[in-house]
């Protein structure tokens, strides 16, 4: 990714106050583990602001805009690789998500290197941690529910 440092540093500053960045563990049977690591960085607009997200979309050239029904516009990179890329650039800049951001690095890195069921917790775990730096309420799927999965499949002794 070659850009200013000017651009990096407004991109940076744009994440921290209209951004977020995160990983979910999605349920999916068809996955070795049972759940789909998920990661995301994502940038929110209203409607009126479409155009200053396709602009961010058209320097960053990652990632594809999305309309929620609430009048809101995001801007979603969701493929490890981009996002692996773009927090690498952006780490030197980011002030309040710095921490969400090398989190995800830790955990990318991590997740290539999963070989067993236990790993795949532990994975797991550190994906929990998101839920208290991002403040979020709403996260059902965590290292708890992937243990009690994994055990029921007969992927992991009780």
């Amino acid at each position: 990714m070659k850009l200013s440092r000017e651009k990096l540093a407004y991109i940076a500053g744009f994440l921290d106050g209209d951004g977020s960045i995160y990983v979910k563990l999605k349920p999916n049977s068809t996955y070795r583990y049972r759940f789909q690591v998920s990661p995301a960085i994502v940038f929110f607009q209203s409607q009126k602001e479409k155009d200053h997200l396709e602009w961010l979309r058209k320097i960053i050239r990652k990632g594809y805009l999305r309309q929620r029904n609430d009048g809101v516009v995001e801007y979603i990179i969701g493929d490890m690789k981009s996002i692996k890329e773009l927090l690498q650039n952006l780490l030197p800049y980011l002030k309040l998500k710095k921490i969400q951001a090398q989190l995800m690095l830790e955990i990318i890195e991590r997740k290539k290197q999963v070989k067993s069921p236990k790993e795949f917790i532990k994975l797991a775990e550190k994906i929990d941690l998101f839920q208290k730096i991002n403040y979020s309420k709403k996260r059902i799927q965590n290292s708890i529910v992937v243990k009690k999965v994994l055990e029921k499949e007969g992927l992991l002794a009780p």
